[in-house]
């Protein structure tokens, strides 16, 4: 039977084939597409097998290579319940993206082997990464998925896959620098770059609290929090569907997850303001996140904000939950640690169900526009029954995946507003506040993007001609949506695995409830939930009305149509149906001043103005080894070249006198 360690090393090697397979039959679209598919799709499914018993077993298994590469790096590598976890939902994806790749990259044939290459590569480094347990190869890894993400932004090769492109590369690596900073500063306090040594330094607070600033920063930016996040919504949208998928998926999630590696793992969570400091951060970005999506008509880049609102709320989770920890209050810490990594899974699910269907919609319709969409459901049922899932879980609806991760947020808050310091106390009604915000504007936005998208009327003439994708696609699609629809009515045998995640950062055992979702914990018996009993009775009560209707009304006569629709519903729908932006006029009116500074955190003039001058002197910088060193030599040769031919007369005899010349001469510096 293959070990854990078995089977990530099989999983990380079939990344590596199937990148090297694609690059190599670049000209053979077909089996490029075929190879790099299958390849990602088989080490997906072998990555799962690799994080269940881990996870399962809540014992973290440790591997150690003594500089098999860089003598003052030893390769060290810790699959733990978080480092699992994290496999858990990168591979899940992987797989699933992977399927969906088989039809979608026929869109990008003569691009297809390269695009295949980047994408394995970047889905190995991240595997690689969450595992590794040296900051050494840590960083490596960490700049070979920045590289090999931005090289999928820019595959379409126009000014805003380009621009995009740039952006998220400064951005990136300004957050790789702060990273090997605090780095370095572990190293110092330590004298190793193994995690292990990390953990037992003993640092003064204020040079913990520079570290941990330094490291969520740095990681923030990767994350796409607020304000760090003006790369996102141009990043995501650039880039092919199915790479937005992971990018938005489980990419930002390493920022995440760093965070946690840092503040937490490294170094034990020690000061209550950097939870505080965490769930202010994440509070601000989930309430300006949805509001910056209402105002999208891209659908794509409307997505990417909702990224941004998400990462905001998963923030909120692992805020509470280092406050926990620093409070030495372990049921805290765990509900808090149990919402922020359910929603990181959760997330993962449906953001990369809604760019997967985003992306079977511009596949068909080749536009990101919402305006030219409508009429959706009727020519593509099966994608438009998958996004509806999609958007009914990322609205935080029950019984679906996403109200079962915020819900326990919820609960992380309430237990916060009723324990701690009086400061503590008033924080969590605020943070509470803005979380039901932002659900209510997330389901507002996802009301208007299904309904603008898919219902109603054909907008444009490609809508009306749309049909449904490929079966590839579709399954992808579906397997996505089943998976959310699982984890939340299933939430009862998920909590207690993610719960031993949970527990494990937090080094204490919780008395957390594992097979309910309780309101306050102190007393479950009282407010426990089920879910699969939501589930019921969300079936079954809108077939009552329906039973009243038909009863009053005498069986089939109930359901004869009598008369003409109403204009606005039917008979006059594409003039009068509403479109994305009066949907969102009214909000955008009363947010005038938070859209204002939508304006101020994005890249402003000056970076704009820096992005230009680093452009032009690239250009300029390219031509400038020719014109100055190679064209001045090869001019040079040629001209010592034609004042030398005057030797080459064409006669043998000539050309022995050279010979024995020659001799005489060497003889003579010998002899000399």
């Amino acid at each position: 039977m293959m070990t854990p360690f078995a089977w990530l090393t099989l999983s990380l090697s079939l990344y590596v084939v199937g990148a090297l397979l694609s690059l190599c039959l670049a000209r053979n679209d077909d089996w490029a597409i075929k190879l790099s598919g299958a390849a990602a799709l088989l080490a997906g499914l072998a990555g799962v097998a690799a994080a269940l018993p881990v996870l399962t077993s809540a014992q973290p298994l440790l591997a150690s290579f003594d500089g098999p590469f860089v003598a003052f790096a030893r390769l060290t590598l810790r699959l733990d319940a978080l480092a699992a976890f994290m496999v858990l939902v990168i591979s899940l994806l992987a797989a699933i993206t992977a399927l969906y790749s088989f039809a979608y990259l026929q869109e990008y044939r003569g691009r297809a082997g390269a695009m295949g290459f980047y994408m394995n590569l970047f889905i190995a480094s991240m595997v690689a990464l969450v595992v590794t347990d040296n900051a050494f190869y840590f960083i490596i890894l960490f700049e070979v998925m920045s590289l090999s993400s931005y090289f999928l932004v820019i595959s379409d090769q126009d000014d805003e896959a380009i621009n995009a492109g740039l952006l998220y590369f400064l951005i990136a690596h300004a957050g790789s620098v702060l990273i090997m900073v605090a780095f370095f500063l572990l190293y110092r306090a330590s004298g190793s770059l193994d995690f292990a040594d990390f953990r037992q330094a003993q640092l003064p607070p204020l040079q913990a609290s520079v570290v941990f600033l330094l490291a969520f920063f740095g990681f923030g930016a990767k994350a796409g929090m607020l304000p760090l996040h003006g790369w996102l919504p141009r990043a995501h949208p650039a880039a092919p569907s199915h790479a937005s998928a992971l990018m938005s998926g489980v990419m930002v999630k390493i920022g995440i997850f760093g965070i946690i590696k840092v503040g937490i793992d490294l170094l034990g969570a020690t000061a209550t303001w950097w939870g505080v400091v965490v769930l202010a951060f994440g509070a601000v970005s989930s309430v300006l996140g949805v509001l910056y999506a209402l105002a999208e008509h891209d659908i794509k880049r409307l997505l990417a904000y909702h990224t941004v609102e998400n990462i905001g709320i998963i923030l909120m989770g692992v805020g509470v939950g280092m406050i926990g920890i620093a409070t030495h209050q372990p049921l805290l810490a765990a509900l808090g640690l149990l919402g922020g990594l359910y929603h990181l899974l959760n997330h993962a699910l449906f953001k990369g169900l809604l760019f997967l269907g985003a992306g079977a919609v511009i596949y068909r319709l080749h536009s990101k526009d919402m305006e030219k969409m409508g009429g959706l459901a009727r020519r593509m049922p099966y994608t438009a029954l998958a996004f509806l899932v999609g958007c009914m879980a990322i609205s935080a609806l029950p019984p679906l995946n996403g109200f079962v991760s915020e819900w326990f947020t919820y609960q992380s808050l309430f237990t916060l507003s009723h324990q701690g310091s009086f400061g503590l106390r008033l924080i969590a009604p605020i943070a509470i506040v803005m979380l039901a915000i932002t659900g209510a504007l997330a389901a507002m936005c996802f009301v208007k993007v299904y309904g603008i998208s898919f219902s109603g009327a054909p907008r444009s003439e490609k809508a009306d001609r749309a049909r449904e994708v490929p079966w590839p696609m579709t399954l992808a699609m579906g397997l996505l949506a089943l998976l959310c629809v699982a984890l939340g009515v299933g939430a009862s045998l998920v909590a207690p695995v993610i719960t031993q995640v949970a527990v494990s950062l937090t080094g204490e055992a919780a008395p957390v409830v594992a097979h309910g979702l309780t309101l306050f914990p102190g007393n479950p018996a009282q407010t426990s939930l089920s879910t699969p009993l939501i589930f019921i009775l969300l079936l079954a009560l809108p077939l009552l009305p329906l039973l009243l209707y038909v009863g009053a009304k005498g069986g089939r006569q109930a359901f004869r149509q009598r008369g003409t629709p109403w204009a606005c519903g039917y008979e006059y729908e594409g003039a009068m149906a509403a479109s994305a932006g009066s949907f969102t006029q009214p909000l955008r009116v009363l947010f005038a001043p938070l859209y204002r500074i939508r304006k101020t955190l994005a890249p402003g003039p000056l970076l704009q103005r820096t992005l230009e001058q680093t452009t032009r002197a690239a250009e300029n910088a390219e031509p400038l080894l020719d014109n100055r060193i190679v064209m001045p030599l090869a001019s040079a040769l040629q001209r010592v070249s034609r004042a030398m031919q005057w030797i080459q007369h064409g006669d043998f005899r000539l050309y022995c006198l050279y010979v024995v010349a020659a001799l005489v001469v060497l003889l003579l510096i010998t002899m000399a």
